[in-house]
């Protein structure tokens, strides 16, 4: 274990954590109400949500101690976090614990099934919860998927000598200038990070940018991009056996990840194409607001939780109500759209529909996925429209010429071998981190 830090911190981030301390209890206690209503929407109280209070139900005995602890909030990074765990099982057999911050993300997570794997909540960053949580397991590191850098977890961690490292880092020039005019007073909370490991060396030149020491970058590349270390898209026949009674022959134009206004816009565009509309929300718990919206427009719905439809059954739109099954019911997709690019800002990751050789389109905000979607744009890789009049055009056309299709994703796949790699990278960053 590296070697307890005993520098003390500046003044600014010493008043800063005081403010931080008397200030999230208060935060906590407005925002637990809609918290709790979320968990419960998303089934999170069959899961052992208490863990976020750092209240456990197995005798500290039997907890995984001394281990790597890799936290992801989101399902979006807890995607990334078992991708990495994949790669990162093949080259050590030690077991892993993964903490999570929703009640989505740790149901994916344990459904996971991945070999050595213990599968918690992570404590809320409050001065109580994260010591409890680190008295418990006492990590041997902590790697944080993407930028979620805990102030009092960093801290404490940086008291008992963990090194704590980030894997997938970006940092957008949005994001640069907001710091750079707190500058003096954030810092040190990345100065407590042993190991960053950055997906564009844009991005490694922004953090030192803001005064963190070049020997922590690494530029690794994006783990949530690299071909190598994922598993392709493919068709199941589970999948397969819902389509059947619907397809009728129609093309299936997919919708990834939407977000909320998105479905009805969309409908109106695929409507004027004959396709099956394979609707995916980001949230699965949002299944009757979005099947009630289309139903008010006239268009015939089935969930996928509904089962396989009777034979000859008139469906305009199948809506995938399920969690952890995008990347294989894009394989069943003739062309691909990425939700939270129309009616949103940052966009969804279009990496999966890339893997799985469909053509993509996408709206104007691709924030999240800068600079991959203007690298992907440049080389015509994907296609981007502005609102739903160009989304049926791009559709018409893309229908009519599969050789464009074929093109498209030859190039696609093109962009995304440069973050090839980028997993093994980041289990190197880690393993120095450990040796030091």
């Amino acid at each position: 274990m590296i070697p307890s830090n005993r520098v003390t911190d500046p003044w600014r981030w010493r008043l800063a954590m005081t403010c931080y301390r008397l200030l999230a209890p208060c935060l906590l206690g407005i925002a637990l109400p809609a918290w709790l209503r979320k968990m419960a929407a998303r089934d999170g109280w069959s899961t052992p949500f208490g863990e976020r209070f750092s209240i456990y139900g197995m005798d500290p005995e039997w907890e995984p101690f001394g281990r790597i602890h890799l936290h992801a909030v989101s399902v979006g990074e807890t995607l990334i976090a078992l991708k990495f765990l994949q790669s990162w099982r093949h080259q050590h057999a030690d077991p892993v614990v993964l903490a999570v911050g929703t009640a989505t993300a740790y149901q994916l997570a344990v459904a996971s099934q991945v070999e050595n794997l213990t599968v918690v909540y992570a404590p809320l960053d409050l001065y109580a919860f994260v010591v409890r949580y680190l008295n418990r397991f006492s990590p041997s590191m902590i790697a944080l998927v993407e930028a979620e850098a805990w102030p009092e977890l960093m801290t404490q961690c940086q008291k008992r000598g963990i090194p704590v490292c980030m894997i997938n880092a970006r940092l957008s020039t949005r994001s640069e200038r907001r710091y750079q005019k707190a500058k003096n007073w954030i810092m040190p909370l990345f100065q407590k990070i042993t190991r960053i490991g950055l997906q564009e060396p844009e991005d490694a030149a922004r953090f030192a940018s803001l005064g963190l020491n070049p020997d922590r970058l690494w530029v690794t590349g994006s783990i949530k991009f690299d071909p190598a270390a994922a598993v392709p898209p493919r068709q199941r026949d589970e999948f397969s056996a819902i389509l059947e009674p619907i397809r009728h022959h129609r093309p299936i134009v997919l919708a990834a990840s939407t977000h909320q206004g998105e479905e009805i816009l969309l409908a109106q565009a695929l409507t004027r194409q004959d396709v099956l509309f394979v609707c995916v929300p980001r949230h699965a718990e949002r299944r009757g607001e979005v099947s009630q919206a289309l139903a008010e427009v006239g268009l015939r719905v089935w969930l996928r939780s509904d089962g396989i439809p009777p034979a000859g059954s008139q469906v305009d739109v199948l809506i995938v109500d399920s969690t952890g099954e995008l990347r294989d019911w894009t394989a069943h997709a003739d062309i691909a759209i990425i939700g939270k690019s129309f009616l949103s800002t940052g966009g969804q990751n279009p990496a999966e529909a890339i893997l799985a050789h469909k053509p993509v389109i996408v709206g104007p905000h691709m924030e999240n996925f800068e600079p991959l979607a203007s690298q992907l744009l440049a080389v015509d890789g994907i296609i981007r429209v502005d609102n739903a009049n160009d989304l049926s055009s791009a559709l018409a056309s893309l229908l009519a010429n599969p050789a464009r299709c074929e093109i498209m994703s030859s190039r696609s796949q093109k962009i995304l071998e440069q973050h090839a790699g980028s997993t093994q990278r980041s289990i190197e960053m880690l393993e120095s981190a450990l040796q030091r």
